[in-house]
């Protein structure tokens, strides 16, 4: 029998809340482990983050937020262009993505959002986060084969088998059974876990200005923005409530950029709504905020332990690539699904245009530079995509 919000005791809600945060762990922490900042931190920074999320939407909304992968390849590039404080600095301007669309929605509704980045426009950026990181998948993966196929198969099987809550986190299980046969066959360095202390606050790294990476990561902020709105949606389903008009869309982008720029601020990744966590509260029934409140707290808390960070980076690279195989290839497949949920028209030219050069400048790693300003890969392409969607005309018998 599901647990429902009315008969779930308080140590019901706690015990329930850890759950979630399971739900959401291996993506939270695979992200900073990919794009090389500290897992406790990414941690700690969604945990704080998902807490400002609820006091800005007036503690209604039931939503977690966890280290956003659209921005592993962004973080990587900008790394090697502006260094990673620089970086940090970059991705703190996201958050003035989530207010200005904010600030759109409170004015003139969601019809200007749509109007601006239909999905002829996401769909094709949203494929590119995932194929862009296909080589670096199979490059890590290539360090052990073995591990990375356990790892994947793990997940696979998971995701196709699995019941319940499990069928939830393939990411976790397939790198738990990927790092135990790493243990167990393979030499693994366990030194830093031995000598990490219990207690110990994360590594907050602070970003240094740098106007180049700001202008690099504001485009990257698109596709979150849209996948934000497309998720509250689907909590209103799963709550059986109208979230976008109580507290408002405006409300939840603005506690999510919020949560973003401090992110940036703290050395974490930025954060996005999990469709993960309200998976679960589909299949559990439990949709009361203070349970996702709880889960945000243990996150924190879980930041805490100084063993916990050690453990993470003493994960293989191979175990982390096979899990990447599968992650970034459904990414891609996310953008398709996009595309063909709201019926984009792929023989109608106008939107052959726009999808065509939305990918291949992406995929071709075109940059375009002004002064010391330079812009390239997703980034980029978002832009050539909003502006031929804005500019090209369009066909009135479509």
């Amino acid at each position: 029998m599901n647990l429902t919000d009315t008969t779930l005791s308080p140590i019901r809600k706690g015990i329930v809340g850890v759950q979630f945060l399971f739900v959401a762990f291996g993506a939270t922490v695979l992200v900073p482990l990919l794009v090389g900042l500290d897992p406790s931190t990414a941690l700690f920074t969604a945990g704080i983050g998902t807490l400002i999320f609820h006091l800005v939407s007036k503690g209604r909304v039931p939503i977690f937020l966890g280290s956003s992968f659209a921005f592993i390849a962004p973080i990587i590039k900008a790394t090697e262009l502006y260094g990673l404080s620089g970086t940090l600095f970059g991705l703190t301007g996201v958050g003035l993505v989530y207010f200005a669309m904010s600030a759109l929605v409170k004015w003139q509704g969601l019809s200007v959002i749509n109007r601006i980045f239909p999905p002829v426009v996401i769909g094709p950026v949203i494929i590119l986060i995932g194929i862009t990181l296909a080589g670096t998948g199979v490059q890590m993966a290539e360090e052990n084969w073995v591990l990375a196929l356990i790892s994947l198969a793990t997940a696979v099987i998971v995701s196709l088998k699995a019941k319940g809550l499990l069928k939830l986190i393939p990411i976790f299980c397939g790198i738990g059974v990927g790092y135990l046969a790493a243990l167990f066959f393979y030499e693994v360095d366990l030194s830093s876990v031995r000598e990490a202390a219990w207690f110990k606050l994360p590594k907050f790294v602070h970003p240094t200005f740098s106007w180049e990476a700001f202008v690099f990561m504001l485009p990257v902020a698109i596709a979150p923005v849209i996948e934000h709105i497309g998720n509250i949606y689907v909590v209103n389903t799963v709550a059986n409530k109208d979230f976008v008009k109580d507290p408002g869309l405006h409300r939840t982008l603005l506690g999510d950029g919020i949560a973003c720029m401090i992110a940036g601020v703290l050395g974490g990744p930025p954060v996005t709504t999990y469709a993960e966590v309200t998976g679960a509260m589909s299949i559990t029934k439990v949709t009361h905020p203070q349970v996702i409140r709880i889960a945000a707290v243990t996150a924190i808390l879980f930041s805490l332990v100084g063993k916990i960070s050690a453990l993470l980076k003493s994960i293989p690279n191979a175990v982390l690539g096979g899990i990447m195989l599968l992650i970034f290839g459904t990414i891609a497949t996310a953008g398709v699904t996009n595309m063909l949920q709201h019926k984009v028209d792929l023989t109608n030219t106008r939107n052959i245009i726009i999808f065509s050069l939305t990918l291949t400048i992406g995929i071709g790693g075109a940059t375009f530079s002004w002064g010391e300003l330079s812009l390239s890969g997703i980034g980029l392409a978002a832009i050539v995509g909003v502006v031929l969607n804005l500019i090209l005309p369009k066909d009135k018998n479509a």
